[in-house]
């Protein structure tokens, strides 16, 4: 027999077998974390080739769903974060559950899933820097969500749209990235001359929030 049929029957063999290209039968979070298992350590350490490892990381995540992306914390007591988000798109939500949902055990990290509140920062977008302390908010909840405001320095209504994606990041650091896109319907944007006495800093919106989602 020749040896390209040969081949060719082996090739058949293999496929048939599930046995071609090493992943077959796999679905497309388990081939990410077989991967992500194999990268374990260059992943751990990803500072030391940060460029190269995160293009790879970001080939094999978006197999999974384009739309996804990732955060890594900083080392704490020979731990690492790893948060899967959906960059804020609502429709691939269920991927990440789905990707969270099966990870294996992975000793030397916290996984997340979406991006968490934290200590809201500075922001500079598009040209315009506005600092946190001085961004003030309120919130009125409407049925199953909260309308927010956000009262911004010299805010302007011709720049609105660069305005209006500052407030975003600000309120998906404050609020983490589930909360914005589930339970918030109404974001305004206006200058802090603009803010009522009741508006809040920035920094004390997750409490307020969450005070007004306490009881139905």
């Amino acid at each position: 027999m020749a040896k390209k049929s040969v081949a060719f029957l082996l090739s058949s063999l293999l496929s048939v077998l599930g046995c071609s290209g090493g992943g077959a039968g796999l679905t497309p979070e388990q081939a990410f974390w077989n991967w992500f298992q194999k990268n374990d350590d260059d992943l751990f350490d990803f500072e030391k080739d940060r460029e190269r490892i995160f293009d790879r990381l970001s080939t094999e995540i978006h197999k999974v769903d384009p739309n996804l992306t990732f955060e890594f914390g900083p080392k704490e007591n020979g731990r690492r974060e790893f948060t899967i988000s959906a960059d804020g798109i609502r429709k691939s939500f269920p991927a990440v559950e789905k990707l969270y949902a099966s990870a294996p055990p992975l000793p030397r990290w916290k996984l997340q899933k979406f991006r968490q509140r934290r200590e809201p920062s500075d922001i500079s977008f598009r040209g315009v820097r506005v600092v946190a302390n001085n961004v003030k908010v309120s919130a009125l909840r409407q049925g199953e969500k909260a309308d927010i405001a956000v009262f911004i320095p010299g805010y302007s209504e011709a720049a609105r749209e660069t305005y209006m994606g500052i407030a975003f990041l600000f309120l998906d650091q404050a609020l983490g990235e589930y909360d914005v896109e589930t339970r918030i319907g109404e974001i305004r944007i206006e200058d802090t001359s603009k803010a009522p006495p009741k508006a809040c800093p920035l920094r004390e919106l997750p409490v307020r929030f969450d005070e007004l989602f306490a009881t139905k």
